[in-house]
């Protein structure tokens, strides 16, 4: 599932997918974790704090947008560049993919947030 949320990720500007389908899918697979194992596993799985996840998520959709003010344009504006990797080929990347990236982790992290508290709180009980 993880795999799937990532290739969503990465084509969704030329193809259905992006940065929140892509992030849900992620949260999904750390949920079906939590709901097999339990929460503090699944917890370990992600390595870090869903509200970390939110935080850099944020961070990165804001630093998307500064490029193309730093060109001149306005904040957000999509910039795209192309580099030759060996062995991989032409590989174009560009803000809108960063942006989603941002968009991924902030909903990761809002997802986790929402479903561990719901979790832990059904567990106390």
């Amino acid at each position: 599932m993880l795999l799937l949320s990532v290739l969503l990720l990465l084509r969704g500007h030329n193809e259905p997918g992006g940065g929140f389908v892509g992030g849900l899918l992620a949260a999904t697979a750390f949920t079906l974790h939590a709901l097999a194992q339990d929460v503090n596993a699944a917890r370990r799985a992600v390595h870090v704090s869903p509200q970390l996840l939110i935080a850099a998520g944020l961070g990165i959709a804001l630093l998307s947008g500064f490029p193309g003010v730093l060109q001149g344009d306005p904040f957000l504006t999509g910039l795209w560049g192309s580099f030759h990797l060996p062995a991989v080929g032409e590989l174009t990347l560009g803000t809108p993919l960063l942006f989603d990236v941002g968009v991924y982790l902030v909903v990761v992290g809002v997802v986790l947030t929402i479903t561990f508290a719901i979790l832990e709180s059904y567990h106390a009980d």
